[in-house]
C-alpha cells in the first residue's frame, strides 16, 4: 500500500439481514496514519461495519479495502494486518499478563526470534510494568484494557480498529489510555478507527463520519462539522456533541442490542468468527 493510498476506503457499502437493512449504501474514506471517529447513536450500524472492515462479516453489497486489501476477496490478508480492540474483554483472567501475550504472538505468528523483544516493547509502551507477571483476574479495569492495547500490538498492525475502547473506566484511566495511545501513534504511524460514545474522544480527530440508520449524514474534520452548526444550536461555542445531537436526534433509541444480535448471529451462521 501507497503512503499516500487510504488505509480504508468503504464503497458503497450494503449489509442487510433478511428484511433488516443495517449499512445502507455507505462510503467513506480513512487517510493513513490518521485517527478516524466513527460515531453513531444506537442501532446506527457501526457494529456492523466494523464488522465488516475486520473481515467477520460479508458485504451484501458493495465492499470495503482495509491496508489496501479487500475484506471479501482477502481476508487472511486483512487480519494480518489489524488490530481490534473490542468492548467487552477478549483476555484469558486465568492467566497472567505475559501469557496472554505469549498466545497471542503464537496466534498471529510472530517470529519465535522477536517474540520477547517485542512482548517487552509492548508491556513498556502500555505502561504495565511488573504486573504483566501477575494472575489477570486480579487487574483494574485499566490494566485489563492496557493489556488489551499491548496484546494488540504484538503483531504491529497498520490498522487499529477501537470498538468503545473506554467504556466503563474511570476519567483517569480514560484520560491515561489516550495518553499511551497517543505516543504509540506517534512511534508506529499507524491508522486508528474509534467507535465511541465519549464524544470529547473525537474532538481531535482527524477526520469524523457521523451515521445514523446505516447511513451517512455528515463526513469532515470536527471543526468542520462544528462549523455547519446553525449558530442558534451552537450556544456561542459549538461542541462535537451540539452537531451529533443536532444530527441524529436526542431521543435515547434502544435498537443497539437487536443490531448487535443481528450481527453476532450472522458472523455465527457464516462460521468466520475466530
Amino acid at each position: 500500500m501507497s503512503r499516500d493510498d487510504p488505509a480504508i476506503v468503504c464503497d458503497h457499502l450494503s449489509v442487510r439481514f433478511r428484511d433488516f437493512v443495517a449499512v445502507d449504501d455507505l462510503s467513506f474514506e480513512v487517510p493513513r496514519c490518521s485517527l478516524f471517529g466513527f460515531l453513531g447513536p444506537n442501532g446506527a450500524g457501526k457494529s456492523t461495519t466494523v464488522s465488516v472492515l475486520c473481515t467477520l462479516l460479508a458485504p451484501s453489497s458493495g465492499g470495503a479495502r482495509v491496508a489496501g486489501f479487500d475484506v471479501a476477496k482477502a481476508p487472511d490478508q486483512v487480519r494480518a494486518r489489524i488490530g481490534v480492540l473490542f468492548q467487552d474483554p477478549c483476555v484469558d483472567d486465568r492467566l497472567t499478563g505475559l501469557e496472554n501475550l505469549e498466545l497471542h504472538a503464537l496466534v498471529y505468528g510472530v517470529p519465535r526470534a522477536e517474540r520477547k523483544q517485542r512482548m517487552a516493547q509492548a508491556v513498556e509502551l502500555t505502561g504495565l510494568g511488573a504486573s504483566v507477571n501477575n494472575i489477570v483476574r486480579s487487574y483494574s479495569g485499566g490494566m485489563r484494557r492496557r493489556l488489551e492495547l499491548a496484546r494488540v500490538l504484538l503483531h504491529r498492525p497498520e490498522v487499529l480498529f477501537l470498538d468503545e475502547p473506554t467504556a466503563g473506566l474511570d476519567p483517569q484511566t480514560r484520560r491515561n489510555f489516550w495518553q499511551h495511545l497517543s505516543e504509540l501513534r506517534q512511534q508506529r504511524g499507524m491508522t486508528v478507527f474509534l467507535t465511541t460514545h465519549y464524544l470529547e474522544e473525537v474532538e481531535d480527530a482527524d477526520a469524523v463520519t457521523i451515521v445514523d440508520r446505516g447511513k451517512a449524514v455528515a463526513q469532515g474534520s470536527p471543526s468542520e462539522l462544528k462549523a455547519r452548526l446553525p449558530p442558534e444550536l451552537s450556544h456561542g461555542k459549538a461542541a462535537l456533541e451540539d452537531v451529533f445531537v443536532h444530527l441524529t436526534g436526542a431521543s435515547i433509541r434502544e435498537e443497539e442490542a437487536s443490531s448487535r444480535d443481528h450481527v453476532r448471529r450472522e458472523v455465527q451462521r457464516r462460521g468466520r468468527l475466530r
